[in-house]
C-alpha cells in the first residue's frame, strides 16, 4: 500500500506495460533517456520578468491603447475622402486592382465611428456584423484580466469560426465579379 501509485482514493493505479508498443508508423522513444530542459536565452528570460512583475491591468490597457490607435488613424486620415491612390493603400489592390479580403474596412470603422451604421456596412459588411461580437469578447477578456470581473464569455465553436471565415472568402471573392450584382459590392 505504501509506495504504490494511486489513481484514485480506493484502488492502486495499473503497473505499466513493460513492453509497450507504438502506434503504426511512429518512433519509439529510447527507453531511459531524458533530455535536459532547454534554458530559455536572455530575451526570454527578460520577457517573463517583466510579465511576473507586470500589473494585472497592463496587456488589457495595452490592448485597448493599439485599438485606440487604430481608431485614431481611422478619424485623422478620414479614408472617405482621400485619392483611390492615396498613401497608404492595400498592396493587393495596387499591385492587381483587385479588392482585399479588407478593402473598405478603414472606411468601414470611420463611419462606424461617426454612427453612419448603413454607409459602413456599404464598405464592408462582415466588419461592420463582426464588431459587437468582437467588442463582447474584449470587454469580457479583460474585464476577468484586468478586474477579476465574471461577464458570460461567447462561446464560438470552431464550426462556427469556420463558416464565418468561408463567408468572408465567398464575400472577397464576389466582391470583385465584374457582372451587374456584384458591382455593387465594388469599394
Amino acid at each position: 500500500m505504501y509506495g504504490e501509485r494511486v489513481t484514485s482514493v480506493d484502488r492502486p493505479a495499473a503497473a505499466p506495460d513493460p513492453h509497450p508498443v507504438p502506434p503504426a508508423g511512429a518512433e519509439a522513444w529510447p527507453a531511459g533517456v531524458a533530455y535536459p530542459a532547454v534554458e530559455p536565452d536572455r530575451f526570454t528570460r527578460m520577457v517573463l520578468r517583466l510579465h511576473a512583475r507586470a500589473p494585472r491591468w497592463a496587456v488589457p490597457l495595452a490592448a485597448l491603447g493599439c485599438v485606440g490607435l487604430g481608431m485614431a488613424y481611422a478619424l485623422l486620415s478620414d479614408p472617405t475622402h482621400s485619392d483611390p491612390d492615396a498613401r497608404p493603400t492595400c498592396l493587393l489592390k495596387l499591385t492587381t486592382g483587385l479588392d482585399c479580403p479588407g478593402c473598405g474596412g478603414t472606411r468601414a470603422l470611420w463611419y462606424v465611428l461617426h454612427a453612419d451604421l448603413p454607409a459602413a456596412a456599404r464598405h464592408h459588411f462582415l466588419f461592420v456584423f463582426s464588431l459587437p461580437f468582437l467588442a463582447w469578447l474584449f470587454v469580457s477578456w479583460a474585464g476577468n484580466r484586468a478586474f477579476g470581473w465574471r461577464l458570460p464569455e461567447l462561446r464560438i465553436s470552431p464550426k462556427v469560426i469556420g463558416g464565418f471565415l468561408a463567408l468572408w472568402f465567398a464575400f472577397s471573392v464576389a466582391r470583385n465579379l465584374p457582372w451587374a450584382p456584384f458591382t455593387s459590392l465594388y469599394v
